[in-house]
């Protein structure tokens, strides 16, 4: 059954609460294989060591963030649950961990990259748009912009430790108009990826 329009505002409302009670079940489930490797590498490609990189929605920072370290990057982590970052605290010192809700303030940077892996799909469209030129605001000329998205426009459900999580996408097209319009200079939109989990993903990169 639907869960109608108050629902869904309900459950868009919960996603900060939900992450902090499950942030111990999602990071034991979180798979650790790396299926997200290909797209990191294409993200991060030609940064200089030591670059800014920006990891929204970045929860325990393993295995994500914990890659970027490893390549010698100089990772910020932004999230809601405090929980989360006390876990990727604890696992990369060296990193900076800001808990904050992507609507609202962000780093300055600029950054070499920004990555939203399952994480901007946990806002409704309206906030997806006004965040997508914000991002792209704050990479530095040439850098890039890789998120994760629906396949196609429309909201649906998830589950994150048994409980419901909301989820949304635009349409393809219109991520590609959003990063155009906000000054990149390439964009790739890639849906149902069978090399990465069947994910969708944008990878947009900044003129410059």
């Amino acid at each position: 059954m639907s869960p109608g329009a108050a629902g869904l505002a309900a459950l868009r409302d919960a996603i900060p609460a939900v992450y902090q009670r499950q942030a111990a079940v999602w990071d034991a489930q979180r798979p650790r294989g790396l299926h997200e490797r290909a797209w990191l590498e294409r993200a991060v490609a030609g940064l200089a060591p030591g670059a800014p990189v920006l990891d929204l929605g970045c929860g325990a920072g393993d295995p994500i963030a914990g890659w970027l370290i490893g390549q010698g990057f100089a990772v910020t982590g932004l999230d809601v649950a405090p929980a989360m970052l006390a876990l990727a605290r604890a696992r990369f010192p060296q990193a900076c961990w800001l808990e904050g809700d992507m609507r609202g303030a962000l780093p300055d940077g600029p950054f070499g990259a920004i990555l939203g892996w399952d994480s901007v799909f946990h806002l409704v469209p309206a906030d997806q748009r006004a965040l997508i030129p914000r991002l792209v605001a704050r990479l530095a000329p040439g850098g890039r912009l890789l998120v994760s998205v629906g396949p196609r426009a429309g909201e649906e459900l998830g589950r994150v430790g048994g409980e419901p999580v909301y989820h949304a996408s635009l349409d393809p097209d219109d991520y590609r108009a959003l990063c155009r319009a906000a000054g990149c200079a390439q964009v790739r939109l890639v849906t149902e990826d069978p090399d990465c989990d069947f994910r969708s993903l944008l990878l947009a990169r900044r003129a410059g």
